[in-house]
């Protein structure tokens, strides 16, 4: 499986990592939020999205609301605050990927997708403890660092864009 995934500024990877130690919560990956994922987004989808994401600026994130999930594995997450910004890029990010990759996941494709942070998976019990161990829990500005391919078998990470250097 290859998910498209956005990577975090040191201060932001460093407040989510803190959150997992407090938590007792390890992950394979580095924090981040998955903006789409496939059964495999290949080399020449991974150019094409590399080339029309010159034209586009990633936005920060503000990772704000505490949530759980009930998917195949319950999780912890804290979600982004969504805005017509936020949801524009997404969009367009998936106008590349429609009809280009093996097996869309349904969760991420426009209209479906809740960006997030997944800070613990687990058991339904050890969810609703660790929600009420962090909650509340401050906003972290979560700066893009990058937006890359994860190769969540390997754990591989090939980057298709930079954050952006211009001031914010």
């Amino acid at each position: 499986m290859h998910a498209l995934v956005v990577l975090f500024d040191e201060e932001a990877d460093s407040a989510v990592r803190a959150l997992w130690r407090g938590l007792g919560a390890t992950s394979e990956f580095p924090p981040h939020v998955t903006w789409a994922s496939a059964t495999a987004i290949g080399p020449k989808v991974r150019a094409e999205l590399a080339a029309d994401l010159e034209h586009l600026w990633l936005p920060d994130l503000w990772l704000r609301t505490l949530g759980t999930s009930a998917e195949s594995e319950p999780s912890l997450d804290l979600t982004a605050v969504v805005d017509a910004e936020l949801l524009a890029v997404h969009s367009a990010i998936h106008d590349v990927l429609a009809g280009r990759v093996r097996n869309p996941t349904a969760r991420h494709l426009p209209g479906s997708w809740t960006p997030r942070c997944t800070l613990l998976k687990g058991e339904p019990a050890e969810v609703s403890a660790a929600f009420a161990k962090v909650n509340p829990v401050p906003p972290i500005r979560a700066r893009v660092r990058e937006l890359s391919v994860l190769d969540t078998q390997t754990g591989g990470l090939s980057p298709l864009k930079k954050a952006s250097t211009a001031p914010r």
